[in-house]
C-alpha cells in the first residue's frame, strides 16, 4: 500500500493459460482471515470462477489475517477503502489483466463492494453483493431499525484483531501487539447511539454508483431493504435475485431451496468484464421468491413458493390494499369507529421474533399474548403480498422514551401463527434518525413504521394479523421507563396497516436452477457456523425475570492443526426494572498445533441503569493454559435515546 504496508491475497488463476492472454479480475476483500477462517467457504467460489476464465483473488484487509499493518479502528474505514482503490488499480496492471476489475462478497464484502462502486476506481466496472446494504445505521447490526442490539457479530469482531495469521500464529510482539492492543469496535459504536457523520461517512448517495450492479438477497436477512433501494435510486443497471434464505451464499442456502448463483455471476460478469452477450441483460432485473403459507417451524429445510420475475420495482400490476385496526381488533377495509387501545409496556416482550428480523421461528402467540393484536377474517380469496407493508400508527405514550414494534403474521384455522415481517422504529426517532427528541407523554404522534421487504401468499380461509408491542427483546435493548402506550382508532388517518399486493401469479422466472456439485478443498474442514445458532429461555416468574442463553460454534481441521470457535451469549432483564439490561458474552478460539496450544478469548460485559450503559470487555491470551496476554477497556456511556 501507499504506506507500505502489505496486504495478504490469494489468486485463483486459470489453468492453461495461453501465452500473454489477459484475465478480468474478481476482488473479494474482507477481514476474516482467509488461510483458515473462510479458506473451505472461499474456495468452491473463488475456483468456480478461476474455472471460467477469471483471475478471482481474496483479500485480507490490514491488520487481519496473513495482511500487515494495525487493524482499522472501525469497519469500512476510510482505511479500508482507500487500500481497496489500491487493490483495485494493483489487478488491473498486472501483466495478466486485462485491465477490468469486478468485486463482490456476502456480507462485509457486499458492503464493501458498494462502498468501492461509489467511489469510481477507474478499473472497477461492475460489483456482485451478496447480503449487503449501504445503509450503516438502520439497516446494520449494531443498531436495528434505529435501536440498539448486541448480538454474536460484536463478541467476534471484538476478539478477532488480537488473532494473527496462519499458519504461524506469531506470537512476536511487533505483529500481536497493535493487534491485541486495538479497541473492540463494540465499544466505539455504542458511543454513536444516532445516525449523522459516523454512520454516514464511509458511504455516499445511491445515485453516486455509476457502475453495473447485481444484487442477491434472503427474505430472511436483515440487509434485505437494500435492493428495492437500489432499483429504484442506482441509475446503472441493476440486477437482483431475492430468495427465501437467511445470510448465506445461495448455493449452500438454510433455508432452502437452494439454488446456483455462480452460473449467473458469470453470465453477468461475461456481459461487463468480458464484453460477450450472455442475454443476461435481455432478463427482467429482478428474480424474487414468492412465499406460500408454512407453519411455524425454525427447523424448516425448504420454504414453499416458486420464482416470479419482475420487470420493473415497484411491481407495475402492485397495489396497496389498507387495513383499519378496528374497536373489536379487527382488521377491515373500512374505517374505525373512534377508539383507544392501550397496552402495558413488558420489557421481556419478543423472545419468539427472533434475533434480526430474520430467522425461521417458532409460533407467535407467547408474543402476541403481550401485544395488541388486529386480525382481519378469513380471508374469501388468496392474498399475494410483494414489497415493504406500512403501520401507520396514531400513538402516544406516558413515558418520554418509547420504542413500537408492528409484525405482520399468517393465522392459519388452527391458530397457530406465522411471521410474515415486521421492523420497529425508536419513538424519539419519528422525525430524525439524526436528531432525536423527547416524546410528550400523552401527545398523539402520527408513526409510519415501514416494515422489512417480504412475500407471502395468505391463503383462503387464514386471517391476516398485525402486532404491535413496545418491546422486542432481545433483538433490541429495552427502554428504560415502565410506561403503557396508546394508540388512537378511527377515521380515515386513524391507525392502519397498508399492504402491497399484487396478482397470485406472474412470469415464472427462467434462469433458477439447482446447485451444482462444489470444488472443495481436500486438505481441509471446517463444521458449523454460529448463526443462528441455538438458545433457550428461562423465566422466572415469581421475580418476573427472563434469561435467554445463546450458544454458536464452528471450526476447522487444517494442515497444520485444528481451530475451535466456540461463544456464548446471555441477556437478563427484569420486566419491573426495564432500564436494566444486562448482557454477558463470552468468544474463545482455540488453535491446537504442533507443540502448542493458543487459545484467544474476549469476555464482555454489558449493563445499564435509567441514565447510563456500563461496559467491560476484555481480551485474553493463552499459551498451553499459561496466560500470556490480557488487557480490560471499561466504560460508563451515557444513554442517547436508546
Amino acid at each position: 500500500m501507499s504506506d507500505g504496508t502489505r496486504l495478504a491475497a490469494t489468486l485463483y488463476m486459470p489453468d492453461g493459460a495461453k501465452p500473454k492472454e489477459k484475465f478480468p479480475a474478481l476482488l473479494e476483500y474482507l477481514p476474516y482471515r482467509k488461510d483458515d477462517s473462510t479458506a473451505a467457504r472461499d474456495y468452491p467460489v473463488h475456483a468456480y470462477f478461476a474455472r471460467r476464465g477469471y483471475v478471482s483473488v481474496r483479500v485480507d484487509i490490514r491488520g487481519f489475517g496473513a495482511s500487515e499493518g494495525v487493524p482499522t479502528d472501525r469497519e469500512y474505514s476510510e482505511r479500508e477503502q482507500l487500500d481497496g482503490e489500491q487493490i483495485i488499480a494493483w489487478l488491473a496492471s498486472q501483466p495478466w489483466s486485462s485491465g477490468k476489475v469486478g468485486m463482490f462478497g456476502i456480507s462485509w464484502g457486499g458492503f464493501n463492494a458498494i462502498q468501492l462502486a461509489m467511489r469510481h476506481p477507474p478499473a472497477l466496472k461492475a460489483i456482485l453483493a451478496v447480503d449487503a446494504t449501504e445503509e450503516l445505521f438502520h439497516d446494520d447490526i449494531h443498531y436495528i431499525d434505529g435501536m440498539m442490539h448486541l448480538d454474536e457479530f460484536e463478541l467476534n469482531m471484538d476478539m478477532a484483531p488480537g488473532i494473527t495469521g496462519a499458519p504461524d500464529y506469531t506470537l512476536d510482539e511487533k505483529v500481536l501487539g497493535p493487534r491485541f492492543e486495538a479497541a473492540p469496535w463494540s465499544l466505539l459504536y455504542l458511543k454513536h447511539q444516532r445516525d449523522g457523520e459516523f454512520w454516514r461517512s464511509p458511504v455516499r448517495p445511491l445515485k453516486e454508483i455509476k457502475i453495473p450492479c447485481f444484487l442477491i438477497g434472503g427474505l430472511l436477512d436483515e440487509y434485505r431493504d437494500s435492493i428495492p433501494r437500489m432499483l429504484e435510486q442506482v441509475k446503472a443497471p441493476v440486477k437482483a435475485i431475492v430468495g427465501p434464505w437467511n445470510h448465506t451464499f445461495p448455493h449452500d442456502a438454510e433455508p432452502g431451496p437452494q439454488i446456483e448463483w455462480r452460473d449467473q455471476a458469470v453470465r453477468w460478469w461475461d456481459y461487463w468484464l468480458k464484453n460477450r452477450n450472455t442475454g443476461i441483460m435481455d432478463e427482467p432485473p429482478l428474480a424474487i421468491y414468492m412465499r406460500q403459507w408454512h407453519a411455524p417451524d425454525a427447523k424448516l429445510k425448504n420454504v414453499p413458493g416458486s420464482w416470479r420475475f419482475e420487470p420493473v420495482w415497484p411491481p407495475r400490476d402492485a397495489a396497496n390494499t389498507t387495513l383499519y385496526l378496528q374497536d373489536a381488533h379487527l382488521l377491515s377495509t373500512e374505517a374505525a369507529k373512534p377508539a383507544t387501545h392501550q397496552l402495558r409496556y413488558v420489557p421481556s416482550v419478543g423472545v419468539e421474533a427472533g434475533f434480526w428480523w430474520g430467522e425461521l421461528l417458532t409460533d407467535q402467540r407467547p408474543v402476541d399474548a403481550y401485544s395488541l393484536t388486529y386480525d382481519t377474517v378469513p380471508l374469501k380469496e388468496d392474498l399475494t403480498l410483494l414489497g415493504r407493508p406500512h403501520a401507520l400508527l396514531q400513538a402516544s405514550s406516558s413515558a418520554p422514551l418509547a420504542d413500537w414494534f408492528v409484525r405482520l403474521s399468517d393465522v392459519a384455522p388452527d391458530g397457530s401463527v406465522t411471521l410474515v415481517t415486521g421492523a420497529g422504529l425508536n419513538g424519539a426517532q419519528r422525525e430524525s434518525m439524526s436528531d432525536p427528541k423527547d416524546l410528550e407523554p400523552g401527545k398523539i404522534y402520527p408513526l409510519d413504521i415501514e416494515m422489512h421487504l417480504t412475500t407471502w401468499v395468505f391463503p383462503k380461509g387464514h386471517r391476516i394479523r398485525v402486532s404491535i408491542s413496545n418491546a422486542l427483546w432481545p433483538m433490541v435493548l429495552s427502554t428504560p421507563y415502565n410506561m403503557t402506550t396508546s394508540l388512537q382508532l378511527g377515521g380515515s388517518d386513524g391507525s392502519r396497516l397498508t399492504l402491497p399486493t399484487v396478482p397470485l401469479f406472474g412470469t415464472a422466472a427462467s434462469n433458477i436452477a439447482p446447485p451444482q456439485p462444489s470444488e472443495e478443498r481436500t486438505d481441509l474442514q471446517s463444521f458449523g457456523f454460529p448463526w443462528p445458532g441455538e438458545w433457550t429461555v428461562t423465566r422466572d416468574e415469581g421475580r418476573q425475570k427472563t434469561t435467554v442463553l445463546w450458544k454458536g460454534k464452528m471450526g476447522g481441521q487444517y494442515p497444520w492443526g485444528k481451530e475451535t470457535d466456540l461463544e456464548k451469549l446471555t441477556y437478563e432483564i427484569d420486566d419491573a426494572h426495564p432500564e436494566v439490561n444486562t448482557i454477558l458474552g463470552d468468544a474463545e478460539t482455540t488453535f491446537e498445533l504442533k507443540g502448542r496450544v493458543l487459545v484467544w478469548s474476549g469476555h464482555l460485559s454489558f449493563t445499564s441503569d435509567a441514565k447510563n450503559f456500563f461496559y467491560k470487555y476484555t481480551r485474553e491470551l493463552r499459551k498451553d493454559g499459561t496466560l500470556l496476554k490480557t488487557k480490560t477497556w471499561e466504560e460508563t456511556i451515557p444513554r442517547d435515546f436508546q
